[in-house]
């Protein structure tokens, strides 16, 4: 079995193509390499990849023309496509990264995809973000999200839309897949917890915005793997009427207020943390909160890693990754 796995070198993808390469399986992986954080660490992670059965293209899936040539002769059965323009802020000071990467990528690899022939799956990444403003917990797939709150928000919901269309019209078995706060070792420098623990470890002040008073929904990245994994080892069926399109929630079931993680990190780091309260950024939301009956219920999948045991996990990364075990 072949899967073609986008953002390889990203923080779940690495994760998502060594645990296919660890069950036997080839696996062709895409990353743009681009510099939104250090590259190094996401050559770092294909270093780790390193494998007879692993293949990378260095390619940037806005560029359709490069995509078709670094594929040529493949075929891939299944297509896992996690490379996306992330952060939310970000998408503030950079939109046109968004719009190249999270709207023309996902349609250049939808085209790519609607003419493969003999495609069994295709999981692309949504994120939480689509639920914008809601206030009604735990968010749930039959929510609406028309009213997104940030343009990385707006171009996931138009994932999922440009999905439903290719699903319908092609008849491509499609699953999309809203994370919530995926964190863990070999995790994204712009995400809190890398933030908090570099802070506390140098001595700085903890950026704690809206007081404080936050909650996330915080999924330990192999809990999310698994997920994914078993999204694309059961696509949904085609009935030839609706089309063959899910959306599912991926997050731990279990909001945990912010100044819970950071009492969590200080006793992981074993140093007490110096808190800056801030207002709220915009765009940001003040919780997130998963309904995961649907992903449970069709595919068996159960979060099973609280912060107390993922956390120390990833404070024991950092330290081994940056030399200061």
């Amino acid at each position: 079995m072949t899967t073609l796995v986008t953002g390889a070198a990203g923080f779940i993808g690495f994760h998502v193509a060594r645990r296919l390469l660890d069950r036997g399986e080839r696996v062709i992986g895409l990353d743009s390499l681009n510099s939104y954080y250090a590259p190094q660490l996401k050559r770092d992670r294909l270093a780790e990849l390193a494998h007879p059965a692993f293949t990378f293209h260095e390619v940037n899936l806005a560029d359709a023309a490069a995509l078709r040539a670094a594929l040529a002769g493949e075929r891939p059965r299944r297509i896992i496509h996690l490379a996306a323009q992330a952060g939310v802020r970000h998408s503030m000071d950079n939109p046109q990264a968004y719009v190249e990467s999270n709207l023309v990528g996902q349609v250049n690899l939808l085209e790519y995809a609607r003419h493969l022939g003999g495609l069994e799956s295709l999981v692309y990444a949504s994120s939480s973000s689509v639920y914008g403003g809601n206030t009604r917990l735990p968010f749930s797939e039959s929510d609406p999200v028309d009213n997104p709150v940030s343009l990385y928000a707006a171009t996931k919901k138009s994932d999922e839309l440009m999905g439903n269309v290719y699903a319908h019209l092609f008849r491509i078995p499609m699953t999309g897949l809203r994370f919530f706060t995926v964190y863990g070792p070999w995790g994204r420098p712009d995400m809190a917890l890398w933030v908090f623990t570099e802070a506390i470890l140098e001595g700085r002040p903890l950026p704690v915005f809206n007081h404080g008073d936050m909650s996330r929904d915080f999924t330990y990245v192999d809990d999310v793997v698994a997920g994914v994994l078993a999204a694309a080892d059961t696509p949904p069926r085609d009935d030839g009427q609706a089309p063959p399109h899910r959306i599912y929630n991926i997050g731990n079931n279990r909001p945990e207020p912010l100044m819970r993680l950071i009492d969590t990190l200080e006793q992981a780091i074993g140093r007490t943390a110096q808190r800056e309260l801030l207002p709220m950024q915009p765009g940001d939301v003040a919780s997130t909160y998963a309904d995961i009956t649907a992903i449970r219920r069709d595919l068996g999948w159960e979060p099973t890693t609280p912060i107390e045991v993922g956390v120390p996990r990833f404070v024991d990364w950092f330290r081994r990754y940056h030399g200061l075990a």
